[in-house]
């Protein structure tokens, strides 16, 4: 252990508590953490020997493992952030509040002081902010013998020794990478340059957005890439475990952007009734002050309605089907610009596309409309009047515009959002909806007023 550690005596309940996770796996152990009262399982977590406790809490998949830490001894808590690796104790020390902070940063080691420093310097959701500067790096004018001796007594203090990273002896700056499967397999006496890969290491700049080095580990299959400075100098590592856990977390919260609401920062559950009404409350009221706008749109046609009752039997499938195309643009939208198969100049693009799409996509939608209403016609289900041509080919021909300009407007969205430097994902569905709701009554009566007149209207 880097420190000595002062536990407080576990009472008998936490004792009996912690005796289940014994049997239990990691996985299966966090998951009976997760279960508990937070109070229950911070008793829980002292009363556990110190590796297996540091075990638990580095799994990104322990929720509050920031709360369960701030309800320890200082001590306790201390050693348990030195046993960790550095980025996930930056995590963790991260989501205590300021008081915690400053009662614990002097309690811990230097070495996990200064590199939790370091790491809280760099902005959240890059390259910096996710990666440890536990990593193995060895120079290059080494043999392989040597290195592998090296591996074998700093394995348990790494991130990872799947990639070692061979520095220049004189200016420490990144030359190689070498595999420990190439390592491994090469002649001890080999100088370590021999086994190394042929091409240039792929390296990242520590400000760059977690999106893009998760590209870049896909691109290039790799299990981890190295953070660089602009000399060269390896300041850290991100692996693959890392990266995929931040864009989860990023997902889930684009994922309730575009369910018009606020991201969540916690499970659901554990979610406060005044939270959820605040996190909820902001999206709806903006979304029913854009709805307002279709009640204006409806006053404005009054009188078209009066005229022709039957127009309004036919309202909320004109509204659904032009903000369903809309949310069906949006969401392809948000994920080709999300994966970068799209660029903001690809703007026009998109529309030249969208257009026809969603013409015919309208057409289909209309002809169905002109079936539906024919049958229920002539079947007697019901009568639509004299007109009940005119009147389907009216709900048609208002399909085909509204589900046009809703693929058209759905598709925009996101790449103006994205112009004006805020999520695409903040163009949720609901938005999306409620914007071609107040635009298809327009289309829907314009084009009404353009069949319909002289008839029914």
């Amino acid at each position: 252990m880097k420190n000595p550690i002062l536990l407080r005596q576990p009472g008998a309940a936490a004792v009996t508590l912690a005796a289940p996770l014994a049997a239990l796996d990691t996985a299966d152990a966090v998951e009976h953490l997760n279960s508990m009262d937070r109070d229950d399982a911070a008793a829980v977590l002292a009363a556990l020997p110190v590796p297996r406790a540091v075990e638990l809490l580095e799994q990104p998949e322990l929720r509050d493992a920031s709360v369960l830490v701030a309800r320890q001894d200082l001590a306790l808590a201390a050693g348990w952030l030195g046993q960790m690796a550095h980025d996930r104790a930056t995590d963790i020390f991260q989501g205590l509040d300021a008081k915690h902070r400053d009662q614990l940063l002097w309690r811990l080691d230097p070495d996990t002081r200064d590199a939790i420093r370091k790491l809280l310097r760099y902005p959240p959701n890059t390259a910096g902010a996710l990666m440890t500067t536990e990593f193995a790096a060895v120079p290059a004018d080494w043999t392989v013998g040597r290195t592998l001796q090296y591996v074998r007594e700093v394995e348990r203090s790494r991130e990872t020794v799947y990639a070692i990273y061979l520095l220049d002896p004189r200016e420490q700056t990144l030359v190689q990478v070498v595999t420990m499967r190439r390592l491994i397999t090469g002649e001890p006496d080999a100088p370590i340059l021999q086994v190394a890969q042929a091409t240039p290491p792929v390296a990242v700049d520590a400000q760059m957005d977690q999106e893009e080095v998760a590209r870049l580990i896909r691109r290039h299959d790799l299990l981890a890439i190295p953070v660089v400075d602009a000399r060269g100098h390896v300041l850290g590592i991100v692996t693959v475990d890392d990266v995929l856990d931040a864009l989860i977390a990023e997902s889930t919260e684009d994922v309730h952007k575009f369910g018009g609401m606020e991201a969540l920062d916690k499970p659901y559950m554990r979610i406060g009734f005044g939270e959820m009404i605040r996190k909820r409350a902001g999206w709806l009221g903006v979304l029913f002050l854009g709805e307002m706008l279709t009640a204006s749109a409806m006053q404005h046609f009054e009188d078209q309605l009066a005229r022709a009752v039957v127009l309004t039997l036919f309202i909320p499938l004109i509204m659904s089907s032009g903000g369903n195309s809309g949310s069906q643009a949006t969401s392809l939208l948000i994920r080709a610009l999300a994966l970068r198969e799209l660029r903001l100049g690809d703007w026009w693009k998109v529309a030249l596309r969208e257009i026809p799409t969603g013409a015919v996509l309208g057409a289909i939608l209309g002809l169905l409309a002109i079936v539906r209403i024919a049958v229920w016609q002539y079947a007697g289900l019901y009568d639509y009047g004299p007109h009940w041509g005119m009147v389907a080919l009216t709900i048609a021909a208002a399909l085909v515009g509204i589900v046009g300009f809703g693929s058209l407007s759905g598709s925009m969205l996101p790449f103006v959002l994205q112009r004006l430097g805020f999520d695409p994902a903040s163009a949720s569905a609901p938005f999306v909806a409620t914007l071609v709701d107040v635009t298809g009554l327009v289309i829907y009566f314009s084009i009404a007023a353009l069949i319909l007149g002289g008839t029914l209207l």
